[in-house]
């Protein structure tokens, strides 16, 4: 008997110690635990702890923050009680709304990989085009299209319930891309003026090859400009306003940067489908070959392509369907209140909808966000166009090498999904805002600095590494571009997405459809414009490097600044508006 105490006193013990080791594991994953471990001893004396409320999210640590709560109310009580059940997933208020939304997201960069890869495809290798295109689509087919589509989302908005204009936007688009794939591509022959085309070349100066190309290859720059709207319209405006409709900051915070640990494994799987039916090309010529049977093997590989993409938008439209029976109606998943006063609309004209923004230096700096990305991606990625082009002449290498980098692009996505949500936690939204463009400096500098030094580098390149320096600048370009986008989707859309849930429902809809859709195309237009005149005045993209690299550096920090500044009024938003935390 006299022994007993000393037995419960070690029990006790022992179940400190099993406390703070668990604190110390839950500290390697997360650093955010109920026991802080210092020196050598406790923070807290056990009989002090108490069971905290548990953290939400599906991280790891979650699970190991109730196990020591646990423990140490066990401790604190001096029996053994039977502990609380794991919960490694949100709680399912949340699980109902955050696993659909994430589904949706999968299925857009699904589809939104595939037409980026095949786009690049269509009209870099097009007859008589090249990477020098690109200015000119993005200056003269894109930014138009999307202005059109601003204007018609405007009024679209001020007529049809949000439900009703997804589904009005969305399904054009998959029809288009089965029209292509079924009927525009095979008919190629008879709707492309290259007989036309001909006759203006001889006619006009060697400067107008590029919007020659455009007329020559009308139907690839149609494709382009669809493709290239599917990431403005259906991924940045239609599923993150949904997403900013359904979703709280506090929610928002811990979900967001998630979104993309599913939807980049869609670039994985849309990579590799892509380097699939790269594979397919092959089989296809190889037994034309032993045929004699004429076959257009890039021509099937689109009715397989743009086959996905319609499949991907079907379940696009059932996840959207789902979430809008079942969610947008369960009061323990939304604020109905707050759900009813966001669908008021607001009639609100295009002129008075610009005034309202030009005045609004809130929503100006996110322009300012979106527009210098645009710029600095395109200044960036049109030389290594470029490059890839001349290293990969032939369709199915460069499809195969553009599917790879879509895998490799997705997997650095996903670890810098994981490493944002620790930024976002830890520094803020400020810090998580200024990684992009930092990142987007230093390899961009990298890029361009390879191709200034070329000549000084050669030696070194080919002795050391093995390789050719027209090879090395296509890697050094992909480099850049992966670690830049992987960067954008996991930090910068989230940052942005962010900054428009404190907003009124009238800049959150105006707004946004004028900085995403306008924005982002206006931002790549305004590098397009760049390239050209440089290319009129100096004659080749190849020659305006120098002066492409120092725009570079003014863009980015031009881009900070404006990050900063925004900073500032975010926080202040989050201040006058806490219900928008709920």
């Amino acid at each position: 008997p006299t022994f007993q105490p000393r037995r419960r006193a070690r029990s006790a013990m022992a179940r400190v110690l099993a406390a703070a080791l668990l604190a110390s594991s839950a500290l390697a994953f997360n650093g955010n635990v109920g026991v802080s471990v210092r020196g050598s001893g406790l923070r807290r004396s056990a009989a002090s702890l108490q069971p905290q409320p548990r953290a939400l999210g599906p991280l790891p640590s979650a699970g190991l923050r109730s196990h020591v709560h646990a423990s140490s109310a066990i401790v604190g009580d001096g029996a053994a009680e039977s502990e609380p059940k794991k919960r490694w997933l949100p709680p399912a208020n949340e699980l109902k709304k955050v696993l659909p939304l994430g589904l949706m997201f999968f299925f857009i960069l699904f589809n939104y990989t595939i037409l980026r890869d095949t786009k690049d495809v269509l009209v870099v290798t097009a007859p008589k085009c090249g990477a020098e295109i690109i200015p000119f689509l993005k200056t003269y087919v894109n930014l138009p299209g999307a202005v059109l589509f601003t204007v018609a989302y405007s009024k679209l908005t001020n007529k049809f319930s949000r439900e009703n204009v997804f589904y009005i936007c969305l399904v054009p688009f998959l029809l288009f891309f089965l029209f292509f794939a079924f009927t525009i591509y095979p008919n190629q022959a008879s709707l492309h003026p290259n007989a036309l085309v001909d006759v203006m070349a001889a006619a006009l100066p060697a400067g107008f090859a590029a919007p020659l190309g455009i007329i020559r290859n009308w139907t690839y720059a149609l494709f382009y400009t669809m493709a290239e709207l599917w990431g403005s319209v259906v991924a940045s405006l239609l599923f993150w306003g949904f997403a900013n409709e359904v979703t709280t900051v506090k929610e928002a915070k811990k979900y967001y940067p998630l979104f993309g640990l599913g939807a980049n494994v869609a670039l994985i799987f849309s990579g590799q489908y892509v380097r699939y039916v790269s594979g397919l090309r092959r089989v296809w010529e190889a037994s034309a070959a032993v045929t004699g049977i004429a076959v257009d093997p890039w021509g099937k590989s689109l009715k397989y392509l743009m086959g996905a993409v319609a499949v991907s938008g079907v379940a696009i439209i059932a996840l959207f369907r789902y979430i809008q029976t079942n969610v947008m109606t369960d009061p323990e998943c939304m604020n109905l209140g707050a759900a009813k006063k966001q669908k008021t609309k607001t009639e609100m004209g295009i002129g008075e909808s610009a005034r309202f923004l030009a005045n609004s230096p809130y929503i100006r700096n996110l322009a300012i966000l979106v527009i210098a990305y645009g710029m600095s991606i395109n200044i960036v990625e049109v030389s290594w166009k470029s490059k890839l082009k001349m290293a990969f002449p032939n369709p199915n290498d460069y499809s195969e090498f553009m599917g790879m980098f879509s895998s490799v692009t997705g997997a650095a996505t996903l670890v810098m999904m994981l490493v944002g949500q620790r930024i976002f936690k830890v520094f803020g939204w400020g810090v998580a805002a200024l990684v992009t463009p930092s990142v987007l400096l230093a390899t961009g500098g990298a890029f361009f600095g390879l191709i200034l030094f070329n000549d000084a580098l050669t030696p070194w390149i080919v002795g050391t590494l093995g390789t050719t320096p027209l090879m090395m600048a296509v890697l050094c370009g992909a480099a850049q571009n992966i670690l830049s986008k992987s960067s954008k989707y996991s930090l910068f859309d989230p940052c942005k997405e962010m900054a428009y849930i404190p907003l009124d429902a009238e800049s959150k809809t105006k707004g946004k459809a004028a900085v995403d859709v306008i924005g982002n195309p206006l931002g790549k237009s305004g590098g397009s414009l760049i390239q050209q005149a440089l290319i009129f005045a100096f004659g080749s993209l190849a020659a305006s490097t120098p002066y492409l690299a120092g725009i570079l550096v003014l863009t980015t920090l031009m881009w900070i600044r404006a990050a900063r500044s925004l900073n500032i009024m975010f926080n202040e938003a989050m201040v006058n508006d806490p219900a928008s935390d709920m």
